[in-house]
């Protein structure tokens, strides 16, 4: 059993202001695998009175000293990969070797990669006789999700740590344990006291209150739309900058080609991947109305090569967060089955033999219409929605018709013809035959967010331009 029931505030292991605690569940067995302390408003007053007065220090740092202080983090995070791998499959269901590989992975790339930005980044530059100068914007609230939380917190402490800003991290309380062991890893690297800060929590306890705090300078949020606006709601009152990456159901066009069936059966295997809760999930997969039919057997096929079962075993996909999550994506595939769309693969209820858990057989519908509510909403589960589309304009248009926007994919032999499709799709980042790239901005259009993370771009967001008009007289 897990007790983490302190926690960090300005460099150290401190009681919350209030006895407030949570059982956390393991999605696995549905049993409690431990326990974390839940934050209030106060104990952000303190994390924020911390992280404000240590921001004048840090935030006069130079690059290079910065740059050391991450190397440190670096060598502490590799140290600690097993625990955070252990921790995330315990915590949201991941298989093992998914967590020790990308989940973990993904966490050290975004560092890396923070680090050589920061090496070379330019935090001034001559226009003329101005004087353009980056700054730190401040103390930042940052509030990540439970689906990969190595990831989307690297992708918001690491910026912002580069920049020069200070801040204080809520986590999921869903996955509480692995960013509990990355607090750990930073006081190791001795990061210096009130730069980082970590609350455990609730949105109601400790969201509102990051969002609405008056001496928090930015609020970074990823999670659901539904969240965003709320976070959005309770920061405008303090004209704070907001960053959200938010939900999506994301179009896969896979070309009429000589690669048609290989593509098919990766964009199941893509959408699987995490019991798929990704956010950027390739959910609506488009193929000619003329291979329908060949989709929908090579669709068959390889879902049922994609094994469901106990996370520190060998399958492919382990079991959704929580129960919440089962049953509501039990509640859309019911709902599909009542719209009409046909069955391809899986279906309601746990997968043969698993009792416990909250296990979804991997499912596939076909002859699915784009007005149908699991081709229009976020499902975050693995089900895959297949549409058929008569030529590529109407492919773009359906791929094109959702209120999202933070995602797309295309897979193609014919690479010219994949780049013009993916230059039409109106979303963030656009995946052509598994693309891939840590300096790539990722954010979304319409309701999927705004802001970019990732890469130089994942900088800006913690940085005000200031102009220095006459610095070099005329």
């Amino acid at each position: 059993m897990r007790n983490y029931l302190k926690f960090y505030i300005n460099g150290s292991w401190v009681d919350p202001v209030e006895s407030n605690t949570m059982d956390v569940v393991n999605p696995a067995s549905e049993k409690v695998s431990g326990k974390i302390a839940l934050g209030s408003a106060a104990d952000v007053d303190r994390a924020v009175t911390a992280a404000r007065s240590a921001f004048a220090s840090w935030s006069a740092t130079t690059p290079e000293e910065r740059v050391a202080v991450l190397q440190r983090i670096a060598d502490a995070y590799q140290a600690r990969s097993g625990d955070l791998a252990a921790a995330i499959t315990e915590e949201m269901g991941a298989p093992a070797e998914l967590a020790k590989g990308y989940q973990v992975g993904l966490g050290i790339g975004h560092l890396n990669t923070a680090i050589e930005i920061l090496k070379d980044f330019a935090f001034e530059e001559k226009k003329g006789g101005t004087l353009l100068v980056k700054e730190p914007i401040g103390v930042c609230g940052l509030i990540t999700p439970w689906n990969w939380p190595m990831n989307q917190v690297a992708v918001k402490v690491f910026p912002a740590l580069a920049t020069g800003c200070t801040v204080i991290l809520k986590p999921s309380e869903l996955s509480p344990y692995s960013a509990q062991i990355f607090a750990e890893i930073l006081h190791a690297a001795e990061v210096p006291a009130g730069v980082f800060n970590l609350i455990q929590g609730d949105g109601r306890g400790v969201g509102v209150a990051l969002a609405s705090h008056p001496d928090i300078d930015m609020v970074s949020f990823t999670g659901s739309t539904r969240a965003g606006i709320e976070v959005a709601k309770n920061a405008a009152p303090t004209v704070k900058r907001v960053a959200q990456e938010l939900g999506g159901k994301s179009p896969n066009i896979v070309l009429d080609d000589a690669q048609f069936t290989e593509h098919v059966a990766v964009g199941v295997t893509s959408m699987m991947t995490n019991s798929g809760q990704t956010c950027s999930a390739p959910a609506r997969m488009l193929v000619p109305a003329s291979r329908l039919d060949e989709a929908i057997r090579v669709a068959r096929e390889a879902a049922a090569k994609v094994t469901v079962g106990d996370p520190t075993g060998d399958a492919s996909i382990g079991p959704v967060v929580s129960r919440s999550q089962f049953d509501k994506i039990q509640a859309l595939i019911q709902k599909g089955l009542d719209e009409g769309a046909t069955l391809v693969a899986g279906g309601l209820g746990r997968p043969e033999g698993l009792r416990a858990g909250y296990y979804v057989k991997p499912t596939v519908f076909a002859h699915v219409t784009n007005d149908m509510t699991i081709a229009r909403e976020e499902i975050f589960g693995p089900v895959l929605t297949i549409l058929s589309y008569e030529d590529l304009d109407q492919a773009i248009a359906i791929a094109n018709d959702t209120e999202y926007g933070l995602a797309g994919f295309v897979y193609g032999a014919d690479l010219a013809q994949a780049r013009a499709v993916a230059q039409r799709i109106r979303a963030g980042a656009v995946y052509i035959n598994d693309g891939f790239d840590f300096c790539a901005p990722f954010g979304g259009y319409r309701k999927s967010g705004n802001g970019r993370e990732w890469g130089e771009h994942g900088f800006q967001e913690y940085l005000e331009t200031k102009a220095l008009l006459g610095y070099t007289p005329a």
